[in-house]
């Protein structure tokens, strides 16, 4: 085993002692529900061994060493590779006048001057030191909890779509702290695929030594999620979420003990031996076949919809992210970067019936991810001739008198890429299929 010595120690030691800019396009509810109980959606089957039935590979094995390089990334570094001004780009996009606030009247101005003046970045690079996640975190575009919308009578805008919400962090992530807020009670935060604003007491720091031992033990990937996890003494510490690495101490004929984070007083990390199923973590990453597919698919499909992972749930890319995790895959946070990996083939210009003939002759079921702007899904073959996805969408958009409007979704399911093609406001110029922009095939 590659556990050393040195990690079992720490629990001694211790215990003694992005996001880019927003380039999507968003999406909100016009009609009320009584409206859309008028007309129902004919979904697709939501068997996935239906699905599964045309995946063919006999099983690919990805990198683990490519994988936790990308997952540690951050622990790494020394500064961060990005400057204020660029991560400064949310006081930039959102201002006085445009934006509003929970009660979905516009914000005072007063509030984006306490939001530049409180996020201090004439400290960036202050702190530049290693820490870790001690729960599950929603990362912000300001130092604050509060939500910022656009017009709420607006298509397109209000409820869930919080432009606050850069992404969410799973517990026990690498993370690097580049400064305080001015009230400390924020701190600015790099991971391996997000940045912004957690608070102080969400994080434990590291020592070098630390972060050094975590990473150089075998790992273990969590492969079941919403298992809860305890100390020893039964303490509840959080739950797991597929895309979780932990490293490896020991193991037993029916479960592993893991090195778990805790938070022990002042932002020092408490480490914890966490003992825990066979059957919830992997002891390194899965290989990529019909089997692990089975019992991975299945914690996705139907989950709800979550703007930027609030809510617990998930959005289009974070969903796409967090199933490759468990294989190995690496993924960056938000739909256009996702597209960008692997094989790119370009779908402008062409037809509907252009594109649907060269992503069957071309694209690979599991494999491949089709993107239109602001909106990724995961490519699944055809059923009687019909290309299949799977996608965590909000709704359908519809328009009726020059009103536009959505169907609300608001779940992980398969389907084609017209859904809701059926309903009589449908608006086919905002279908996936006609929008489409290009498919990437993955490995």
């Amino acid at each position: 085993m590659k556990v050393i010595s040195g990690l079992v120690c720490i629990l001694f030691f211790v215990s003694c002692s992005t996001k880019e800019p927003i380039k999507t396009v968003p999406i909100a509810v016009k009609e009320t529900q009584k409206e859309q109980k008028k007309q129902t959606i004919t979904f697709l089957s939501q068997d996935i061994q239906k699905y599964l039935e045309r995946f063919q590979s006999n099983g690919t094995k990805l990198s683990q060493e490519k994988y936790e390089k990308n997952y540690f990334a951050v622990w790494n570094i020394k500064e961060s590779k990005k400057t204020p001004k660029e991560l400064m780009w949310a006081f930039d996009a959102f201002r006085y006048g445009k934006s509003y606030g929970e009660n979905l009247q516009l914000i005072e101005k007063e509030f984006f001057t306490q939001m530049k003046e409180n996020a201090n970045f004439e400290h960036f690079s202050s702190v530049n030191k290693p820490a870790i996640s001690l729960d599950e975190l929603n990362i912000r575009a300001f130092p604050t909890d509060k939500p910022v919308l656009r017009n709420p009578e607006l298509a397109g805008e209000g409820f869930p779509f919080d432009y606050m919400q850069n992404s969410t962090i799973h517990a026990n992530k690498p993370l690097f702290v580049t400064h305080y807020s001015k009230d400390k009670e924020w701190v600015h935060v790099l991971s391996s695929f997000a940045f912004g604003w957690v608070k102080t007491k969400d994080i434990a720091f590291l020592k070098p030594y630390q972060k050094e031992l975590w990473q150089k033990a075998e790992q273990a990937v969590v492969v079941k999620e919403d298992v809860p996890l305890y100390t020893k003494e039964g303490k509840f510490l959080f739950k797991t979420k597929l895309g979780m690495m932990f490293a490896l101490i020991d193991e037993d004929e029916e479960s592993y003990t893991l090195l778990c984070v805790g938070n022990y007083k002042f932002s020092e990390p408490l480490f914890l031996e966490v003992q825990i199923s066979k059957n919830v973590v992997h002891k390194g990453i899965l290989v990529f076949n019909k089997e692990n597919l089975t019992n991975v698919l299945p914690q996705f499909l139907r989950r709800k919809y979550g703007w930027g992972g609030m809510y617990d749930d998930r959005d289009c890319s974070s969903t796409l992210r967090d199933f490759y995790a468990p294989f190995g895959l690496w993924l960056p946070r938000n739909s256009y970067q996702q597209s960008k990996v692997g094989e790119v083939v370009s779908l402008d210009k062409l037809t509907n019936e252009e594109k649907q003939e060269l992503i069957m002759k071309k694209a690979v079921p599991f494999q491949t991810l089709l993107y239109k702007r602001g909106h990724i899904v995961l490519y699944t073959g055809t059923v009687d001739g019909k290309i299949t996805i799977l996608q965590n969408v909000w709704g359908v958009k519809t328009k009726e008198n020059g009103a536009e409007g959505r169907y609300i979704v608001g779940k992980t399911i398969f389907s084609t890429l017209e859904l809701g093609k059926e309903l009589s406001n449908y608006d086919k110029d905002a279908s996936m299929l006609k929008n489409l922009k290009s498919f990437n095939i993955l490995f």
